[in-house]
């Protein structure tokens, strides 16, 4: 299927590895122009020998400042942003009695800052230019309540939100705004969070492990490919008319109506 992405400007934040690696690589593969950030300059540089030709920038975007000279390094190396894919920032998974206010803070800093700060300058951007599309990986803990995901579940929640209504703002001027909530993919950031979850059941990781994948009736994790695969038709022109919905990638493991 031809996408019509060749030659657009991507920008991928936590573009490094998993998910926001695999985006990068199918965009990169449909003939875009790629740029990642990524608060690890290790991380960057082992991404960028991957992904030949993908311009890395080191950065965390849980300052605004900072996201700001990404997006303007990006825009003055490669020209007006076209697409942005949030997938940078994940809030630590923790058990509800290990949990602090701080906690609470860091998990909104860590998920919906590193989004937003990307997202509020660019919108505006993407407005005055009359075209841009918005992807945020978001995840399924912001619609259903996980019990070492509360603080990191309450972040995207309030993303879904945010979505959803700077899609109504800005559909007049040309921007899309939609959101991908996969549920358990097979990334190093489920695993810390398969970790947490065996700590709180006192059971091992492997365990663990077993028991969330019997819970998803297609029977395995997602894989971060499979994700990125929605993630590049939703940015592209065959997608034109979604905007304003997170749509779920759960493998049927929260079958509700939305």
């Amino acid at each position: 299927m031809e996408l019509g992405l060749n030659g657009k400007v991507v920008l991928v934040t936590g573009g490094s590895k998993g998910i926001g690696l695999a985006c990068a690589a199918a965009f990169a593969a449909e003939g875009a122009r790629i740029a990642i950030c990524s608060r690890s300059q290790e991380n960057i540089d082992r991404a960028c020998a991957a992904l030949p030709n993908v311009l890395g920038i080191a950065a965390d975007l849980i300052d605004a400042g900072a996201a700001v000279t990404v997006i303007d390094a990006v825009e003055s190396e490669l020209g007006p942003i076209d697409v942005l894919v949030n997938s940078a920032g994940a809030a630590r998974r923790t058990p509800p009695d290990e949990l602090t206010p701080a906690l609470w803070r860091a998990a909104m800093d860590a998920k919906f800052f590193s989004y937003i700060n990307a997202i509020d300058p660019l919108v505006k951007r993407m407005a005055a230019r009359r075209s841009g599309v918005i992807v945020s990986v978001i995840g399924a803990g912001g619609k259903v309540a996980g019990t070492t995901h509360l603080a990191g579940g309450s972040a995207n929640a309030a993303l879904m939100l945010a979505t959803a209504g700077l899609a109504r703002a800005y559909a007049a001027q040309g921007v899309r705004v939609v959101g991908v909530s996969p549920g358990l993919t097979d990334t190093s950031r489920v695993a810390e969070g398969l970790e947490a979850d065996a700590r709180l059941a006192g059971i091992s990781t492997d365990e663990a492990r077993r028991h969330s994948i019997g819970r998803i009736p297609i029977g395995r994790l997602a894989t971060p490919e499979e994700v990125a695969a929605a993630v590049v038709f939703l940015a592209s022109a065959k997608a034109s008319y979604i905007t304003g919905v997170t749509i779920a990638m759960d493998g049927a493991q929260n079958p509700v109506v939305l």
